[in-house]
């Protein structure tokens, strides 16, 4: 069965050697927690709990009693907590037998005593010496629970010695049963013990009446002889006799005992003193036990001493207990300024911090030790930040590792702030509290004056976290973000050297150390509200990352010119559009930690002004990707952009794309940037919008329309130009093949086929047919359609402006016609077919049948001959239709 108490702990006993019968004080620890709870004590093995009398839980006064040991422990044995320990121990001393006339270092203590001898009161006699029995009547010990007693007399005691003695709890637990004639006999006992007390002090007077007589009667003689002679002869005579008497009487005593008086009153005035220094031994040491106290760091111990001196001496009206309570004054002085610049120096940890609190709260320092150690923490977290700010500037020119300089310095920032805060805060949760007081009654007080105090400067101590959190984050901001403080913030907080910013990838480590950091604070229940400016300069760091990273991904693009090695896969496609996708998704993805929202924290797009940057960053980046895709196509043949040569000179692929580079004309170069325009549009501008949707950005159907736009006005400008390379010689051939020979419409002879002109037209088709057919079979249909429109637009026009034909002259005109119209009918569009429409109509109508067979044999004939050549017309048109 476990006990509810600590078992008794004797730690001190005053004095702690002496004679039997020796009164001492035995301090302690769990030493009862009452009269009735002291079942056992024993010194030096002598048992001791008859004389035993209960002061308090760490103090306990008895006489020591015929021990057989020289020296022993003190044992303490209570109900609650079971047979205790010693940490000192008592030395008997045996009594020496000392003369009436001897000298002696020892005398009897002068105190009040039970005489066993003579059975008589010297005063009030010891309380184990009292009798057991006051009332004189046999007692009947009842069978009441000693709980129920309690709980019915409260704070009251059945021991007749105690201060609380209750007369009816000692009736009802000794003499329940008694009965009533019994008590009336009680009664008359106690009667009779009042008055023997009262006839004490008459019993000395009515022990000596006899001698009193006796002197009275010869006083009375003489008297009476001296009238009865009436001379004063006689009575001159009588008193000189008397006198003489009592004069040798007198001399004759002041001979015997002149020696042994005056060592008796020199043992009195000795003793006497002693017995001053002795008891007030205490206070007279006290100035140098708290010296060495002191310096030996014992503070507990002085502040104990000093209150016990403060309880017995503070009021004192003795000079020379005056005097040696102002030296402790004095001390106690300088030990209260030694605490308050033990509390107030830095560093120091949470412990010291509350000791030394403690220690000048009990000591009763003036003002408020707590308050004025929270004000130098504070002072002292906001001089480290600035501190660390000035060390790394001032090694920015020295600065060799591989992390930037900004981003070292915001990781010991944020890890001074959050490995000091934490302390700072338990230290105002402590005041508020009170728990830098113990629980005890006595501290009671002051806890209540901390929380009230507390409740008063909760405002300040707010200032002060929030100060603390303004400094984190304006010197965060100086080094990474100083267009965001102003002129005067910056010279405080600023003062970095901006060689080149941060990029993205450093700026996201930035914020997942912040971020770490605000988690640390959060966990410390410091309110949201102090912790504000901390997640705005989370926002501006991660709205800045997205902007940063933006910015670096168009320079990125933009030199994705120089890998260009035009090096085309089926579909007439280079490694250029997948590379850009790549690109922009490597981007967006070192942003996903940026822009997802940890708690608490707002998206980077809330304010409309950064949806806009971003979107504008977005577009310029679709742009520039545009314009890499213009330079390229429009790069002169031979003329190798050496400018990417500095940049890496040692890439192996560096002469090979020159080489593949020189190998290709101008005419290749727009298809294969054509062919990429159709797959920009077709699938990676739209995968890249689908990316932005992903990654939670504003504004993708703007930022997909505009880059759709400039991409398809790019593609029309090439594609145009491409055109009129291709398309002019073809077209500005026609009317001098035409006419070649002195050829003339109103003078010709009857056809016998296509002329060579034409046919030479359909050759210079095939060889473009041949050219987009090897990049990209998607634009032979776009390329050649366009291509036929212009022929046929030209050929038109040189029909109509033809004055008159004759009959052959308009048969060679409608075989002709008609044969570039049948090789070419697959890219047939609306325009052409207008044009060859016009141009037949430009023509005189065949009347006769043998002019239209004529025609259709020379068609057929033509088709024949030319079948080798448009076979790939057909095939075109086979993969058209699939």
């Amino acid at each position: 069965m476990s006990r509810s108490r600590q078992p008794p702990l004797v730690t001190g006993i005053s004095p702690n050697e002496g004679i039997s019968w020796t009164k001492v004080t035995i301090r302690g620890e769990n030493l009862g927690a009452g009269p009735t709870d002291l079942i056992g004590l024993t010194i030096c093995g002598h048992n001791c709990l008859l004389t035993a009398e209960w002061m308090s839980a760490s103090k306990i006064v008895c006489r020591v009693g015929q021990a057989k040991n020289d020296k022993g422990d003190i044992i303490v044995t209570t109900k609650s907590g079971g047979r205790g320990t010693s940490t000192v121990s008592f030395k008997l001393l045996k009594p020496e037998k000392i003369g009436i006339l001897d000298q002696s270092a020892v005398w009897v203590d002068e105190m009040n005593y039970y005489d066993t001898r003579t059975d008589r009161n010297k005063g009030i006699p010891p309380l184990s010496l009292r009798p057991a029995n006051p009332l004189g009547i046999e007692i009947d010990k009842g069978r009441f629970p000693q709980k129920d007693l309690e709980a019915l007399f409260p704070g009251m005691s059945a021991d007749f010695t105690s201060e609380n003695f209750s007369a009816a709890w000692y009736l009802i637990e000794n003499h329940s049963t008694t009965s009533f004639d019994q008590l009336k006999m009680a009664v008359m006992n106690l009667k009779k013990q009042a008055n023997k007390k009262n006839e004490g002090s008459l019993a000395y007077v009515k022990g000596g009446l006899s001698t009193f007589f006796e002197a009275q009667d010869a006083l009375s003689a003489i008297h009476q002889k001296l009238e009865a002679d009436g001379t004063e002869k006689v009575e001159g005579s009588m008193t000189q006799k008397l006198e003489n008497v009592l004069n040798r009487a007198s001399n004759t005593a002041d001979t015997l005992f002149q020696e042994v008086l005056g060592r008796k009153d020199k043992a009195d005035s000795t003793r006497n003193a002693l017995n001053v220094l002795q008891r007030f031994k205490f206070l007279f040491n006290l100035p140098l036990n708290i010296e060495r106290n002191i310096q030996k760091g014992d503070y507990d111990v002085v502040i104990n001493d000093y209150e016990k001196a403060k309880s017995l001496f503070g009021k004192t009206e003795v000079q020379v207990f005056k005097k040696y309570y102002a030296e402790v004054e004095t001390r106690i002085e300088a030990l209260r300024e030694l605490l308050l610049n033990k509390l107030l120096e830095t560093p120091s940890t949470l412990h010291d911090q509350k000791r030394y609190i403690r220690y000048l709260s009990d000591l009763h320092a003036s003002g408020d030790p707590a308050w004025q150690c929270i004000g130098a923490q504070h002072k002292w977290i906001l001089q480290l930040m600035h501190n660390c700010k000035e060390s790394y500037i001032k090694d920015q020119k020295a600065w060799r590792c591989k992390a930037p300089q900004q981003v070292a310095f915001v990781e010991k920032l944020t890890k001074l702030v959050v490995i000091q805060l934490p302390n700072f805060w338990k230290l105002w949760i402590s005041y508020v509290n009170g728990s830098l007081f113990s629980e005890t009654a006595e501290k009671s007080g002051q806890m209540e004056r901390s929380k009230k105090n507390a409740r008063q400067r909760q405002n300040d101590f707010k200032k002060m976290i929030q100060e603390v959190m303004q400094s984190l984050a304006k010197l965060i901001r100086g080094a990474l973000l100083p267009f965001s403080l102003r002129e005067g913030e910056l010279r405080q907080y600023g003062g970095w050297e901006m060689k080149s910013e941060l990029s993205g990838q450093w700026l996201t480590h930035v914020i997942q150390t912040v971020r770490l950091s605000y988690e640390s604070l959060t966990a410390l229940e410091i309110p949201n509200d102090m912790l504000h400016i901390i997640q705005d300069l989370i926002l501006d760091l991660r709205v800045r990352c997205v902007m940063v990273t933006l910015q670096h991904t168009a320079e990125d693009v933009k030199k994705l010119a120089e890998k260009e090695d035009w090096v085309i896969d089926n579909e007439g496609l280079t490694s250029l559009p997948s590379q850009f996708e790549q690109c922009i998704v490597r981007s967006l993805q070192s942003l996903k930690s940026v822009l997802d929202c940890k708690p608490g924290e707002a998206s980077v797009f809330q304010q409309h002004k950064t949806q806009e940057d971003v979107c504008q960053l977005s577009i310029g980046i679709m742009q520039v990707f545009i314009d890499c895709l213009e330079q390229l196509s429009t790069k002169p043949d031979g003329d190798a952009d050496t400018t990417h040569l500095s940049v890496d000179i040692s890439s192996p692929d560096l002469f090979g794309s020159i080489h593949e580079d020189s190998s290709l004309s101008s005419e290749q170069r727009l298809l294969i940037v054509l062919s990429n325009c159709c797959y920009l549009e077709r699938h990676t501008f739209i995968n890249i919008a689908e990316h932005f949707e992903k990654h939670s950005f504003q504004g993708v159907e703007k930022i997909t329309q505009i880059s759709m736009e400039s991409l398809k006005e790019l593609d029309q400008r090439l594609f145009e130009i491409y055109i009129e390379l291709k398309a002019d010689p073809i077209v500005g051939s026609l009317e001098p093949g035409i006419y070649a020979g002195y050829f003339d419409w109103k003078d010709c002879l009857i056809p016998t086929g296509v002329r060579n002109y034409l046919k030479e037209a359909l050759v210079n088709i095939i060889a473009v047919h041949a050219e987009v057919f090897t990049i990209s079979k998607e634009l032979v249909p776009r390329v050649l359609s366009k291509i036929v429109e212009s022929v046929a637009e030209e050929l038109s026009r040189l029909m109509q402006c033809v004055s008159s034909f004759s009959k052959n002259g308009a048969l060679q005109a409608r075989l002709e016609i008609c044969a570039l119209r049948d090789a070419v009918a697959i890219y047939l569009t609306p325009e052409s077919n207008s044009s060859f429409k016009q141009a037949l109509e430009a023509l005189p109508q065949l009347l006769s049948g043998a002019d239209k067979k004529l025609l259709e044999e020379l068609l057929n004939k033509f088709k024949s001959s030319m079948h080798l050549q448009l076979t790939c017309f057909q095939a075109s048109s086979a993969m058209m239709k699939t």
